[in-house]
Formats: C-alpha cells, structure tokens, sequence
C-alpha cells in the first residue's frame, strides 16, 4: 500500500463505522418529518447538512483515535481489532495530523453555513462540544471508562435531538427519548470492543467499563444495553399514540431489532478474540437496522 495514499486514507477513515454517523440523523430527521408533515426545503437542506457534519466529525474521531492511540502506545503488536493506519505504516503521524487539522476545520465550516442558513446560533455551543469531544474521547475519556457516556450523547441525544431541532425548532420527550435509545444501541459497538481488548487495555491502563466490571457483567450489559434501546423504540411510539393519535400498525416492526441483537449476544457469549470482530461488523450493522426500522416503522403509523 502506498504510504499516505487514498487507499490509506479510505481505510484510515474505518468506512464500515459511518453508519454511526448516518443512523441518529435518521431517526432525528424522520421524527422532524412525521411532527411536521410540510417540512420548508430548508429543513431538508438543514438536515443534509447535519449528515454532512456527522459523517465528517465520525471520521475526524477516527483519524484522532489512531493517531493518539499509536502515540500512546495502545495500538501494540498483539492488537485484535482492525489495523490501524499509523500503527501500519499507512500514515505517517505527520499526515495524520494534517488529516485531523483538515476534518476539523471541514466539520466547523459545514457546522457554522448551518448556523447561518437556520440562525440557530444557540447551537454553537454544541457545535464546539461536538469538536472538544472529539479528541477528548481519544484522549481521556476512553482511558477513564468514560466513553461509554460521550457515546450516548454525541451519537445520540445530540445527533438525534439537535437533527430534529435544527429542522424544527422544537424539543420534544419522545426525541429525548429516541435519542437516548439510539445512543445505548451505539454504545453497544464500544462494547464489544472493548470486551474483546479487555486484556490489552488492562495491561495499557486503560480503564473501561468492562475492564472495570469484568466480562461476565459486560456480557449482560451488552444485551440490556439493547433491549433497553428497543424498549425505548417502543415507548416513543407508544406515546405519540397516545398524544398525537398516530397508528400503532407499523409497532411489530421494530421487534426485528432485538432479534437481530439477541442473536448478536449469543455469538458474543460463545466467541473469543479476533473472532469477535465478526460480532462488531454485526453488531455496527445492527446500529443502522435500529434507524432503520425506527424510521420505517415511525412512517408507517404517520401514515396508516
């Protein structure tokens, strides 16, 4: 592979995980579409823009995970998960922090045309949040067992709320609700994660929740983690029903969900090691069917 090539950035970049980007949006832009049927084009342009920021901050994240991890050291010789682009020699450490510098500025410009076209200025200041998180994920949070709860709100509560909030100018307890379950079934891909690198971590200090709660533990909270965001998936049609006289038909749907992670859970349960990453690639395809059938399903009662 050329070193510093597209091919290595492309990689760099981990591809398979901006559905973690795509799937709040979703859900955020489906609910604004459902509470308010005649939505302005501008919404619509609002909402492309909020994708856009999304996907470039998940990337910038990554780009600012490798480059720290490889600096401190965590990506070692007997890593499990996906290579890594500094640790491989892809990227030079220099060109990853141009890369970074560039996301950065990226996601700002696109983030600040969105203040100006919706004039939510309010929002700046999560707009700053979304960029300091970014590195602090990398750089303290994740060595601390905290970023567990940066997951919850920057690919949740945030994403999903401040989607529909941008297209609306609204807030609402079904949002917040649907935010927090999109921000559990994510927090379920640093889950496996870290349970299969449990070891390494305790040998590096990294300190997350599953190194802190033993695999056994994270076993169950993996697959409570996702029952509860299907619960939450239910409980948000289930009070629209109630206050907004939508249909209940299109509520089976999202049981295809917890099926899908059941299933996951079991095979986490059985496997070890690199095997696991077979889990992860299920289990980040299950992030995008939780929008998915969110979304689907969400349609479906709006219009029945």
């Amino acid at each position: 592979m050329k070193t510093n090539g597209l091919t290595a950035w492309v990689l760099a970049s981990r591809p398979k995980t901006l559905t973690g980007a795509i799937a709040p949006v979703l859900v955020g832009g489906t609910l604004a579409f459902v509470d308010v049927i005649h939505l302005e084009l501008q919404a619509w342009w609002l909402g492309l823009l909020c994708l856009l920021f999304a996907v470039i901050m998940q990337i910038d994240a990554n780009l600012v995970n490798d480059y720290f991890d490889f600096k401190k050291g965590t990506d070692r010789e007997d890593r499990l998960g996906p290579e890594r682009a500094c640790a491989q020699g892809w990227i030079t450490p220099t060109a990853m922090q141009w890369g970074i510098g560039v996301c950065t500025l990226l996601a700002c410009v696109v983030g600040l045309v969105m203040l100006f076209l919706s004039q939510r200025w309010e929002l700046l200041i999560v707009g700053i949040a979304c960029v300091v998180g970014c590195f602090l994920y990398t750089i303290k949070f994740s060595y601390l067992g905290l970023g567990d709860i940066l997951v919850l709100l920057f690919f949740g509560i945030v994403p999903v709320g401040f989607t529909y909030y941008v297209m609306t100018g609204s807030w609402t307890l079904p949002l917040t609700l649907a935010g927090i379950g999109m921000g559990l079934a994510t927090d379920n891909l640093l889950m496996v994660n870290n349970y299969r690198d449990i070891e390494q971590d305790r040998q590096s200090g990294k300190m997350t929740i599953v190194v802190r709660i033993g695999k056994q533990a994270a076993l169950q909270l993996y697959l409570w983690l996702g029952l509860v965001a299907a619960m939450l998936m239910m409980a948000v049609e289930i009070i629209l029903f109630f206050t907004d006289h939508r249909s209940l038909i299109g509520l089976p749907f999202v049981t295809i969900y917890p099926v899908w992670h059941i299933s996951n859970y079991r095979k986490m349960r059985a496997l070890t090691g690199k095997a696991l990453n077979m889990v992860l690639g299920k289990t980040a395809a299950g992030i995008f069917l939780y929008a998915v059938v969110f979304a689907v399903s969400l349609l479906i009662n709006a219009t029945a």
